[in-house]
């Protein structure tokens, strides 16, 4: 199985397949994830579509969204067949559609219906199931509490706990809100690889940069990032070195988009709109000069009709 050291978090209308195949440039390690897909559109919609990706991603996760353990079942098969390596259940998303499907966030108050979602999908695949949760929801946020969803799920079969160390809050707090407001705990999830050593944790909420992730790791097994890797991706550059001890060789951030060029150049050529792509590399060059220009280019001219390659090279111009 891959190593959980350093993942980057499923994130909705962020980490879509050009977005993974970008990130892939700067880790050639780091786990990567998908979007949430749910279970319901696997089964009704094209899942073909829905399931695509670049053999360069690797490894890759599918985040599926469901509480119906037959569709979960079906899904994961999908999935599988469609060649991820990691199966991921949603029971942390607050959004109050995921709540109105009866799946993420909710999803924790049901610890015995989690469990048997996870040792239906475990049964149909060979590649591991692992859970993504919050420390807690809505009157549920005792530490027993959490313990306990996690030795119901883990005795299904889940060895790997991705844990985002905030409560949900479903009444109240929008899924925007939810990303910032409830505080970070980072001690329970400490506490849960305390209680459940032979299990892999992962911790997730509020890390901006590679010295904080590397003193949260010696407390659990990976970390994951979500926004920063996404607003800043070239911060991914140094993690094989830092948390895989592969060392490499130290790059331009401009060589990394470069780098990126055939992908955009071979999706242009399928009818995929340039601004699908360029959309991801806007954080590339914050913080540096001629970054804003940069910005500016793409994001006012890869929208316009027939928008090609050229506007990645002119926006190039702008930085070192």
């Amino acid at each position: 199985m891959h190593s959980h050291r350093f993942c980057v978090a499923p994130m909705m209308d962020w980490t879509d397949r050009h977005d993974r195949v970008f990130l892939r440039q700067f880790s050639r390690k780091a786990v990567l994830y998908t979007e949430m897909v749910t279970s319901g559109a696997l089964k009704y919609g094209d899942a073909k579509y829905l399931l695509q990706h670049n053999p360069c991603e690797h490894p890759v996760a599918l985040q599926l969204g469901g509480s119906d353990p037959a569709e979960l079942a079906e899904a994961a098969k999908l999935g599988q067949s469609a060649g991820y390596d990691e199966i991921n259940l949603n029971v942390g998303c607050p959004s109050n559609r995921v709540q109105s499907g009866a799946f993420g966030a909710c999803l924790m108050a049901k610890p015995e219906l989690v469990a048997r979602c996870v040792a239906r999908m475990q049964a149909e695949v060979d590649c591991p199931v692992t859970v993504k949760s919050r420390i807690g929801i809505d009157n549920r946020e005792s530490l027993s509490d959490l313990l306990q969803f996690v030795e119901t799920v883990a005795k299904a079969g889940c060895g790997v706990f991705i844990i985002h160390a905030r409560i949900a809050v479903l009444s109240g707090l929008s899924p925007k809100e939810n990303r910032d407001i409830p505080p970070l705990c980072y001690e329970k999830v400490f506490a849960v690889k305390e209680a459940f050593p032979e299990l892999t944790i992962v911790i997730n909420g509020g890390i901006t940069s590679l010295t904080q992730a590397q003193h949260l790791i010696k407390k659990v097994d990976g970390v994951m990032l979500g926004r920063e890797a996404y607003q800043n991706p070239f911060i991914l550059h140094r993690v094989d070195s830092l948390f895989y001890n592969v060392e490499t060789p130290m790059r331009k951030r401009k060589e990394y988009l470069t780098d990126y060029l055939p992908y955009i150049k071979q999706e242009l050529a399928k009818g995929t709109p340039l601004k699908h792509m360029s959309r991801h590399v806007l954080g590339l060059f914050r913080g540096q000069p001629g970054g804003k220009q940069f910005r500016r280019h793409l994001s006012e001219n890869s929208y316009l009709a027939g928008a090609g390659l050229d506007v990645i090279k002119e926006a190039l111009g702008f930085v070192d």
